[in-house]
């Protein structure tokens, strides 16, 4: 594989990149980066704590505020009603699970599932702000393995953090697992930007820019160099849709935005 920076993968890469874990081979990609599936966890784990602090800024730095607003749309687009129940995989610092929370009511709950201790403790005081505290709960585990039991859930999301996962096929599976019967899941991820001037523009912003602000204010360049290499080894929409419903899902679909920047993906179980 090239390690060239600006390298977005062919179709044939990245369907490789995911096959490998379901061929029982032990090495995986972090970045761009091979690694053995049980060093990829902890190069996970060290790379949201040492970011966890800083997240939420960087966040709203980096894609100057825009996903505030692709969070909104992604949770509107899930169409929630009072009273129900949310598990929100790899919720981090809880931005979707307000929203949600904010949804669902005082009757309904909101479960952040996070394996990174850091990330979470990193959003409590934002939780506690929006007032929504009796409506979410937290719990530490690993996307592959939910602890929780089958049909629990009335929709499930993720939102930036299914690339992450080792076997990103395992994470959906599991999401399948504890969705009710017709109940709903939303991915939203970065994905390819349709429009190639825009595409450039994107990839000198991605992999000069971003390391460096990264670096100077939250201290950890290869961090900010690792995500933008994760988000181009990541399946294009179409590709998503074929494994979803390989796994079970129906109604698949999904809607670009930003020019194909960040992509919000809905289905049914």
């Amino acid at each position: 594989m090239s390690t060239q920076n600006e390298k977005w993968l062919n179709a044939e890469s990245r369907k490789n990149q995911i096959r490998r874990l379901e061929d029982g081979r032990e090495e995986t990609y972090f970045g761009f980066q091979r690694v053995s599936v049980e060093e990829k966890s902890g190069k996970v784990r060290d790379h949201f704590n040492s970011i966890a602090r800083h997240y939420d800024f960087m966040n709203t730095l980096l894609s100057f505020g825009i996903h505030h607003l692709w969070k909104a749309a992604a949770v509107r687009m899930i169409n929630l009603t009072t009273g129900n129940s949310v598990l929100d995989v790899c919720g981090g610092t809880g931005d979707l699970a307000i929203l949600a929370a904010n949804t669902v009511g005082p009757e309904g709950r909101v479960v952040i599932y996070d394996i990174n201790r850091a990330m979470m403790l990193a959003g409590l005081h934002k939780v506690a702000k929006k007032n929504v505290e009796q409506r979410v709960r937290y719990v530490q585990g690993d996307a592959e393995s939910i602890s929780f039991p089958d049909e629990k859930f009335d929709a499930a999301m993720v939102g930036f953090g299914i690339r992450n996962v080792t076997n990103i096929r395992n994470g959906f599976r599991e999401m399948y697992r504890v969705l009710k019967p017709g109940g709903k899941m939303m991915c939203l991820e970065f994905s390819k930007p349709t429009f190639t001037p825009f595409r450039w523009l994107y990839d000198i912003y991605s992999f000069y820019i971003m390391p460096r602000l990264g670096e100077m204010i939250a201290g950890s360049r290869t961090a900010y160099t690792h995500l933008p290499e994760t988000i181009r080894m990541w399946p294009l929409p179409d590709e998503l849709t074929q494994l979803l419903k390989g796994i079970g899902f129906s109604d698949v679909s999904h809607r670009n935005l930003t020019n194909g920047v960040a992509v919000i993906h809905l289905a049914v179980k």
